[in-house]
């Protein structure tokens, strides 16, 4: 990034905020822009403060951070990364979209890898942004006599189907007369991943991952497929994901 990581804390407990501040602080090319000790305060001011990422508690009195969330404008709305006690919010955190989930005490080497998590996935919205225009926003697959406009938007996974690749859209396989090479180059880096040579996944429609022999993954798709992922494809497919080794444990 060429400009600093700015960061705003909600959190009703002030040793709490003065805690993640520090630790932040520690981080390089990071700026607490402001720390708020509840969430009416902070749906007041942080619109007009721009962030890049909120560290938000999740119980609170008055309003949680959940309630918070869904009272900020939807555009601009920053990252969210949950720090709590408890740790039973976690699915609930991720259905919120949420970047990571932190249970207290935040330890600082764990910090430092959400940190890196926002950065990556700050850049990959700047990919996308840069790749508008450059990859197609729909493909043309015949069907039967008729020719189906496909969002590529809606595209879930792509299985490799010897001299076609089938295109898996809303439950349905849709087949297109192209190798799995030529389709890749198609579909946006920043959001289609190839885990196998013969299967592409959309990035945001990956729901779950399981480590499953040496090297390789059991990826559980939002519609329940599951695919395994090719042992060449492990580092790409953990960059992408933000797998660590805490996460597989």
């Amino acid at each position: 990034m060429s400009r600093a990581l700015r960061a705003v804390i909600v959190d009703d407990e002030p040793l709490a905020r003065a805690r993640l501040s520090r630790l932040l602080g520690d981080e390089r090319e990071v700026e607490v822009l402001a720390e708020f000790a509840d969430g009416e305060s902070a749906v007041r001011e942080m619109p007009a403060l721009s962030p890049d990422v909120v560290f938000l508690d999740v119980r609170m009195p008055q309003m949680n951070g959940f309630a918070m969330l869904e009272r900020l404008p939807a555009e601009p709305r920053p990252l969210v990364v949950f720090v709590t006690a408890y740790s039973e919010h976690a699915v609930q955190a991720f259905d919120a979209r949420a970047v990571d989930y932190l249970v207290k005490p935040v330890a600082p080497d764990r910090l430092r890898d959400s940190v890196e998590r926002i950065r990556r996935q700050l850049a990959g919205q700047a990919s996308r942004d840069d790749a508008r225009g450059r990859y197609p926003e729909r493909l043309a697959v015949p069907d039967g006599a008729r020719v189906r406009i496909v969002a590529v938007a809606d595209i879930e996974y792509v299985l490799a189907q010897g001299n076609y690749v089938e295109l898996k859209v809303g439950g349905r396989g849709l087949l297109l007369r192209e190798t799995m090479a030529g389709i890749r180059e198609r579909l946006d880096p920043a959001q289609f991943i190839r885990i196998h040579r013969s299967r592409i996944v959309r990035l945001s429609m990956v729901e779950q991952v399981e480590p499953y022999s040496a090297g390789q993954y059991v990826v559980r798709m939002r519609s329940g497929a599951r695919l395994t992922s090719g042992r060449s494809y492990r580092a790409e497919l953990r960059r992408a994901l933000g797998l660590t080794p805490n996460a597989e444990a």
